[in-house]
């Protein structure tokens, strides 16, 4: 006489082979192999069968689940072969196949991230800050006079607020002086806004990397060892560099930097890159103010700043000649970068 698990067993077994989908497989499964399934419920009534019948019912139980699973598991891989094979129905393997272009970084970020890489070799820290800033970081603590020409709205994005866009990532540098008590020495990659005429070689919105260096005993031997340093490993190792004597408000003494590299187009003709100088005593106060204490001591500590311009290194080193080409995304241009 077939006992009630055989035929639980063989019922679900047809059931298994005659199911359409992976859906209809799952209800049987639920139906037979559920926590509530007919299968599944002779588990609870093995407490109430004798121990004579205990161990015929248990063999039985564990066979009707062993032979239902495997049909399972073998019907759905049939099912999945059968609809992956489908898939594939009308497809001609003749034709040729899309091709999978890479893409790449674009100039001025691999620019940025090579100058970061640099500067990260000689320990400098990376620094950031907003992009809208007020006068006193952009202009005041950076000994910048009231009727300076870079003050005037001809030249500054200025917000109805009385904000402004940052016309140089030294506003970070600020902000770093006043986060951290000296030493420091960090750089502010970032962008930058003026109010250029837009034309080959300027932008309303370019990008720099600045930098800033502060500790006791600082000199312009450290300052020149480092940009020297930066720009032989950017432009070659026969790269000539050269120190102009400049002005900025917030540095005394201020340079202009000029290279020239037979590995640039140019040649050997000397081309402007960045400004620098040691930090203006004035700066050191006026940050030292804004702590309420005299962290910044001019007396105690000297530093140096640069700001490189990295659109501008971006244009000598890869021979761009219209800054922008950066900003029009042809893909033309960015596939030379790849």
């Amino acid at each position: 006489m077939t006992h009630p698990l055989e035929e639980l067993r063989d019922g679900a077994l047809e059931e298994i082979a005659a199911a359409p989908n992976e859906q209809a497989l799952e209800t049987v499964r639920v139906h037979y192999l559920g926590r509530s399934g007919s299968i599944s419920a002779w588990g609870e009534r093995m407490k109430t069968l004798s121990k004579e019948e205990r161990p015929v019912v248990g063999k039985l139980l564990n066979q009707a689940r062993t032979a239902v699973s495997a049909a399972i598991e073998e019907a759905g891989e049939k099912l999945r072969a059968a609809q992956e094979s489908g898939a594939l129905t009308g497809l001609d393997i003749s034709l040729p196949g899309t091709p999978n272009e890479l893409g790449a970084l674009h100039p001025l970020t691999q620019m940025l991230d090579r100058g970061i890489e640099l500067f990260r070799r000689m320990g400098f820290a990376l620094a950031e800050g907003p992009d809208i800033e007020d006068e006193w970081h952009c202009f005041d603590a950076l000994n910048t006079a009231p009727d300076h020409p870079a003050r005037n709205e001809a030249d500054t994005f200025y917000l109805p607020d009385g904000r402004l866009l940052r016309t140089h990532t030294s506003t970070v540098q600020i902000r770093a002086m006043q986060a951290a008590s000296p030493p420091i020495r960090v750089i502010a990659p970032g962008s930058a806004f003026r109010r250029d005429e837009i034309d080959a070689t300027h932008s309303a919105r370019f990008h720099q990397i600045e930098g800033l260096y502060v500790d006791e005993g600082v000199s312009v031997a450290d300052l020149k060892g480092t940009l020297e340093f930066f720009l032989r490993e950017l432009f070659g190792p026969g790269t000539a560099v050269r120190f102009r004597p400049h002005y900025f408000p917030f540095t005394e003494p201020s340079f202009e930097i000029d290279v020239k590299s037979k590995a640039l187009k140019s040649g050997e003709k000397w081309i402007e890159v960045c400004g620098c100088g040691m930090v203006h005593p004035a700066v050191f106060e006026e940050v030292s103010r804004s702590r309420g204490d005299a962290a910044y001591d001019p007396e105690k500590w000297t530093g140096f700043a640069f700001g490189l311009g990295m659109d501008r290194l971006a244009m000598i080193l890869f021979d761009i000649p219209d800054i922008r080409l950066f900003a029009q995304n042809d893909l033309r241009f960015l596939r030379q970068f790849a």
